[in-house]
């Protein structure tokens, strides 16, 4: 049997065959499933296009081409059709980011094209986790940051963003979309931090968020405080929250090379299950 392919852009009633393709994966795919769910497949509204795989008129995998391209249960023949497109279209995004497999594989194809990169990481562990650490309590003084407090989160933000990826969030736009991107987390109540004396001690964000499982980011402690252990416990404080008001799993991705990050994770009870790669812009 001859089995046809094409790629194009999906149209917005096709919502619920994009959504089967998504819930294939729902810790994986938590980032552009959480964006899909609120904003549906309109390009303007979910911030980028959303572009389909078809192989005999069936959606088999999908590529998120905004901000960041992000190929989502692309097998190779799929990668392939991806990178084509991406590479006629143009570099758009600031970074690809992915599982690691077809990731890996979409840069190798656009690399010629779009290279070099400012950054390739090539390995991010994925960890989950389900529950709670039995022997660990949250930091108390972790709690939810106000909207009155954007003036208190924005620095701490910011140093985050520089630190973990290279360039401060500020250049270009002087961090207009940065800043609303923060603003939406403090005011949907995914914001989290210890505040003492006006100055953030630890942070961290719930960014993506779906019924099924949802991400922590921007997990980072004040220099100054670092090596006391504010990162597991304040972890531990975060992930009751998720756990109990967000989703019954709860995901990170970390830098390979990031030892205490990642003992701390596995410290709160978080798990590698799988990799990410980042290539940078």
């Amino acid at each position: 049997m001859l089995t046809t392919t094409t790629t194009r852009v999906l149209e917005t009633g096709e919502l619920e065959a994009a959504l089967a393709v998504l819930d294939r994966d729902p810790v994986a795919n938590a980032f552009v499933a959480a964006r899909v769910h609120i904003a549906g497949l309109d390009p303007w509204r979910l911030g980028g296009e959303m572009w389909g795989w078809y192989a005999g008129g069936r959606l088999e995998s999908l590529c998120y081409a905004g901000a960041n391209l992000v190929p989502i249960c692309a097998g190779p023949e799929a990668v392939r059709a991806f990178a084509d497109r991406a590479r006629r279209s143009g570099r758009r995004c600031s970074s690809i980011v992915g599982p690691a497999g077809p990731t890996a594989e979409l840069w190798s194809l656009l690399e010629p094209h779009w290279g070099p990169a400012r950054d390739v990481r090539a390995h991010q562990p994925l960890m989950v986790t389900r529950s709670m650490p039995a022997d660990i309590g949250p930091d108390p003084l972790v709690r939810r940051v106000r909207k009155d407090e954007m003036d208190v989160i924005m620095p701490a933000c910011v140093a985050m963003f520089t630190e973990e990826v290279g360039v401060s969030p500020l250049a270009g736009d002087g961090g207009l979309l940065y800043q609303a991107r923060v603003a939406e987390l403090v005011g949907s109540g995914r914001s989290f931090a210890r505040i003492e004396d006006g100055r953030v001690l630890f942070k961290a964000e719930i960014g993506a968020a779906t019924d099924r499982a949802c991400q922590i980011q921007g997990v980072w402690v004040a220099p100054e405080h670092r090596g006391r252990g504010l990162s597991v416990t304040g972890m531990a404080a975060v992930l009751r929250y998720a756990l109990q008001e967000v989703s019954p799993v709860v995901s990170l991705y970390v830098n390979d090379y990031n030892a205490a990050a990642r003992a701390a994770y596995r410290r709160v009870g978080f798990e590698e299950v799988g990799a990410f790669m980042s290539v940078l812009f």
